[in-house]
């Protein structure tokens, strides 16, 4: 049946006021346009709903029974309407995000911190997860959506780069390098490299630049975390490519860490399904993600 809320609602209205004029003054229609409204609702019930005639408009058993129980569905509609709309506004529940390790480590817990403060109702739940990982859980729907450096497949995500940020060498002061103000990705010819494993999202970045730069210096390790690499060029086991973002709020006391010319980028991408639309309230911690990652602009 195709019966519609406004033919309901006039419906209401009819069987209190029992007029059709009084009623079209209440919900603002014309007395014909009530009439065909009844009309039309008779015709989709295959019921009459009214007597009529030209003293009054009574009600028949029909029209009894729709009227003694339509004011609690309409009831019980407005209050679903209701709750549907407040999820627009909604400020509490959980939201689950996956993020990529450097992310994790020296993106996330501010973003956490800052929900914490700010959306005190708003649990940001991380997932720290390798790259191809956090992609399978944005795709499976496990999470809200992933903080990830930029996916070489987009075609099933729908994308927004959130922080751009370089790469630099990282390498034991003592480095031949480590006396250069900045070093030229050409420099790194020949030298035993330390770097993260192709399970980071950054590795392919990070051999692009190399290839483009005829860079053709060994892989002596791979690894899987920053702090890792850290701690092998503090034993001398070579040097490293290293994102921006990767380094530790207060710097590496024993290491040097010099830009890279010409400069290499990597994105900080958010993501979530193509053509599934986020929550209100994970609309709200794509937003907080975003605007914490803005403070965090690295400069050229």
């Amino acid at each position: 049946m195709n019966v519609t809320l406004r033919q309901l609602h006039v419906f209401q209205s009819v069987a209190a006021t029992r007029n059709f004029s009084r009623t079209g003054d209440a919900v603002g229609l014309t007395q014909p346009a009530v009439s065909r409204c009844i009309t039309e609702l008779e015709a989709q019930l295959g019921l009459q709903l009214f007597n009529r005639t030209t003293r009054e408009v009574t009600l028949t058993d029909a029209g009894q029974r729709l009227a003694a129980r339509l004011p609690r569905v309409l009831e019980e509609l407005d209050n679903t309407l209701l709750d549907v709309q407040e999820m627009a506004t909604a400020r509490r529940g959980r939201v689950r995000v996956a993020s990529s390790p450097t992310l994790s480590a020296n993106l996330m817990p501010d973003c956490i911190a800052h929900c914490q403060a700010t959306y005190p109702g708003l649990e940001l739940l991380m997932l720290d997860r390798i790259q191809s990982a956090v992609l399978a859980s944005v795709l499976s729907g496990e999470v809200d959506f992933g903080v990830v450096i930029d996916p070489s497949d987009r075609e099933a995500l729908h994308c927004e780069t959130i922080l751009t940020e370089p790469f630099c060498l990282a390498c034991p002061p003592t480095h031949r390098l480590a006396r250069k103000r900045n070093v030229r990705w050409a420099d790194l010819q020949g030298e035993p490299l330390v770097l993260l494993d192709h399970d980071s999202g950054s590795r392919r970045l990070i051999d692009r630049a190399l290839a483009d730069h005829g860079v053709a210096g060994p892989v002596a390790h791979e690894v899987g975390h920053p702090t890792t690499i850290f701690r092998m060029l503090d034993a001398g086991l070579g040097i490293s490519v290293i994102p921006t973002l990767a380094l530790p709020p207060d710097g590496l006391a024993h290491l040097a860490v010099r830009p890279l010319l010409p400069r290499v980028d990597r994105d900080i991408v958010l993501a979530h399904r193509r053509h599934r639309a986020l929550s209100p309230l994970a609309q709200t911690a794509w937003e907080l993600v975003r605007g914490v990652a803005a403070q965090r602009l690295i400069k050229p």
